[in-house]
């Protein structure tokens, strides 16, 4: 990490650089506001950070030790040794090996021991233990996608490993394998109250565990500089207890994307999602839809869309994803910068103008993305932490869409 942030350190930009690089961070400032975040690596909840603590507080303990002995020989030398005290010439001496020694023996006493505490908790932190429940972080410019190695997909509802875009679900008080990897350019993982960073690094994989002893919202961030929208490449990670997060598990396994009554505008929307219009512009080759013909790689997984609180890897929040949704989908990069989702307003080619009806109607589709009751995360966490720091629920969907999510219950057997 040390060689890392030394690497980083020496980088100089060029004016150009730096001038592109505060236009976008400008830009980025002007997106939606995080709210209520729970962000701090005080958080002694986490094993990570108890570890830390205690090595942060051993190396306060010594520069205080130091501080000290240094500030009483400085005082006692000039005070012993005052001018207007000693009127006899000083006396001539060569050196004093005693003094010598001591003051090399001192700091190198001092470096061993934080060294030696440095790499016990190296020892302690480093290893995943083997009962670590295993989570796959893949990143990409500028989102993260979930993936959970240890829960396949119920036959009955399709195929695959349950996946979700920006939003990370755990069961707390859980040792949790975090395996980063990413799918272009060097990406950080960092949860401030979960544990340490970790770089996301193309055709490497890299495990560590992180953990927290209560349930509750965590906020992670990207910490690489990794293009125009690295300040919003924001993810969520909500800590269930045990019993709440099997109920997650066994809800999204069994999750089979809804059938949208035909006539509707969520069935529109479908139809857009999936064949794209006049046969371009399918959002299925780039997303995929547990349960559905989508299984599209390059783009955050959408299974759970309608039950997520956040829109942009983070950027929006709660009733804000309802405001943005429709520009989102239009274009994408007009309001977080370097978005490399493609427009559909006609600027980029070979996907079509879409009209605001059939915007609306793929905005439909997607409210309808939603996990039954027993599976919604947001829900859970709100009724089990009252002070949790959950964004505002999303504006109430469409009729329509009411009704279908409806409908998709009662096939699911009333899950």
């Amino acid at each position: 990490m040390l060689n890392s942030l030394f690497c980083r350190a020496a980088w100089r930009p060029s004016r150009a650089a730096k001038t592109a690089l505060g236009l976008a961070l400008l830009s980025s400032s002007a997106l939606g506001q995080q709210v209520n975040q729970s962000l701090s690596i005080g958080d002694l909840s986490s094993g990570y950070n108890r570890e830390m603590f205690w090595l942060a507080l051993w190396a306060i303990v010594i520069s205080v030790i130091i501080f000290v002995g240094v500030s009483w020989a400085l005082f006692y030398t000039v005070q012993k040794f005052r001018e207007d005290k000693n009127d006899a010439a000083p006396a001539q001496f060569h050196g004093n090996n005693r003094l010598e020694v001591t003051l090399v023996a001192v700091p190198v006493v001092i470096v061993i021991v934080l060294a030696l505490l440095t790499v016990r908790a190296m020892a302690r932190l480093n290893p995943t233990p083997a009962g670590a429940y295993p989570v796959t972080a893949v990143a990409a410019q500028f989102y993260w996608n979930f993936e959970y190695p240890n829960v396949k997909v119920d036959a009955a509802a399709g195929t695959g490993l349950v996946t979700n875009g920006n939003e990370l679900i755990v069961p707390s008080k859980t040792k949790i394998a975090v395996t980063a990897t990413s799918r272009d350019v060097i990406h950080g993982f960092w949860v401030p109250n979960l544990g340490g960073q970790r770089d996301a690094i193309p055709s490497v994989k890299k495990t560590w565990q992180i953990d927290n002893d209560k349930a509750g919202v965590y906020q992670g961030n990207c910490t690489v500089l990794c293009g125009a929208s690295h300040a919003n490449m924001r993810f969520k990670v909500i800590a269930l207890p045990e019993a709440e997060y099997q109920q997650f598990v066994s809800a999204a396994q069994a999750y089979k994307a809804p059938v949208a009554a035909a006539g509707t505008s969520a069935a529109a929307g479908y139809t857009i999602f999936m064949q794209g219009k006049e046969g371009a512009g399918a959002c299925a080759a780039c997303h995929r839809v547990q349960g559905t013909a989508a299984a599209g790689q390059s783009g955050p997984d959408l299974s759970f869309f309608g039950s997520r609180r956040t829109l942009g890897a983070g950027v929006w929040e709660g009733a804000d994803v309802d405001t943005h949704l429709h520009q989102w989908i239009k274009a994408s990069s007009s309001i977080k910068p370097g978005s490399v989702m493609p427009h559909y307003d006609g600027s980029t080619q070979g996907y079509p103008t879409l009209t605001d009806q059939e915007l609306t109607d793929l905005e439909a589709y997607l409210k309808t993305l939603q996990l039954p009751a027993e599976g919604n995360y947001w829900m859970k966490i709100s009724a089990l932490v009252p002070d949790a720091p959950v964004p505002a629920a999303q504006n109430p969907t469409p009729s329509s869409v009411n009704a279908i999510t409806s409908a998709s219950t009662a096939m699911n057997g009333g899950k």
